[in-house]
């Protein structure tokens, strides 16, 4: 009897949840981006959050809850109801770094997601002042080994992806060398450029033009592919640290018990995004990759969050700094 009553509500359920994503979506979609308008999160997230509404024949309002390092965005994201129509658009820091940078996160960053899929990736540059007397990473390696007390590296901030990103290249490198924070990657940008640090771990989307109009230095692709934008830079794999393979990554997310048929809806309408020439036209030209292939499923998400939370927190929390 026990089990016939059980096996007639999840039918009931499964009956609900079916209904609910026939008609979905009836009315207005929000991607809430928990950053400042004006980053290159932000600009991916309205770029697709664009092309999914054409393809779900919705409007998707963009609305920016920056603060904490993206913890106040999602937070409110959590506690929308799980129907599909209140998206967050995640990455590597506010589903991996905040796990070792705030002694009590406000969400779990698997048990309160539901990954929609990939929205992009980017491989990170490291980028110096133009007069730093090296020009690749063997080069880097040495000089710093021979100046680390005198040595700075900037960042947007604690638990920015530039932060992120010099933390985990330098404990590769095995080197220990100042942290300066600052409120955004653009005034860390302009002081790297005025000569007063040293270096920055940055994505391609902001670092980039800067590399291309010669006011700071590319010293290495922290991967194990050369970028077609930057063909002359050579990767860390080249010079000897296949380890090192520093990406950031960007993907959106519903809240946990969303219905499955509403997820499949959003994950093709990200899908089609993601395909659009216009779209990929503006990401291709920052150095930003889009998802293919097995990439384009939820469980890719998955696994790069299982993948940091094993590799990289570790790393993060050793440095003993939190925001919180």
């Amino acid at each position: 009897m026990i089990a016939r009553v059980l096996a007639a509500l999840l039918a009931v359920g499964l009956n609900l949840s079916a209904a609910m994503a026939q008609g979905f979506p009836d009315k207005q979609l929000t991607l809430i981006v928990p950053f400042p308008a004006g980053g290159p999160s932000d600009a991916l997230g309205r770029s697709v959050a664009q092309a999914m509404a054409a393809h779900l024949k919705q409007s998707i309002i963009v609305e920016n809850v920056g603060g904490a390092s993206g913890s106040i965005g999602l937070t409110k994201m959590i506690k929308a109801p799980a129907d599909g129509y209140t998206l967050g658009f995640g990455t590597i820091g506010t589903h991996v770094a905040n796990v070792a940078l705030f002694k009590k996160l406000p969400y779990d960053p698997i048990a309160d997601f539901e990954p929609v899929g990939l929205a992009g990736m980017a491989t990170m540059l490291l980028v110096a002042r133009k007069d730093l007397p090296v020009s690749n990473l063997q080069d880097f390696v040495a000089y710093a080994r021979a100046n680390r007390e005198k040595l700075t590296y900037g960042s947007a901030g604690v638990g920015s992806i530039s932060h992120y990103a010099c933390v985990v290249l330098l404990s590769n490198l095995k080197l220990n060398i100042t942290h300066i924070p600052y409120r955004g990657v653009a005034p860390a940008m302009n002081d790297l450029m005025g000569g007063h640090v040293d270096f920055m771990c940055d994505q391609t989307t902001t670092a980039l033009p800067q590399v291309q109009s010669g006011t700071v230095k590319a010293i290495s692709v922290l991967g194990d592919q050369a970028l077609p934008q930057v063909p002359q830079v050579s990767t860390a794999a080249a010079a000897g640290y296949p380890d090192v393979n520093l990406r950031s990554w960007n993907a959106i997310f519903v809240r946990k018990g969303t219905p499955a048929p509403i997820l499949q809806k959003l994950n093709e309408a990200l899908r089609a995004a993601i395909a659009d020439p216009d779209v990929a036209r503006q990401m291709t030209a920052v150095g930003v990759e889009l998802p293919q292939g097995a990439n384009l499923e939820p469980g890719a998400v998955r696994a790069l969050i299982a993948r940091g939370l094993e590799h990289d927190v570790p790393v993060l929390r050793a440095k003993g700094e939190y925001l919180d």
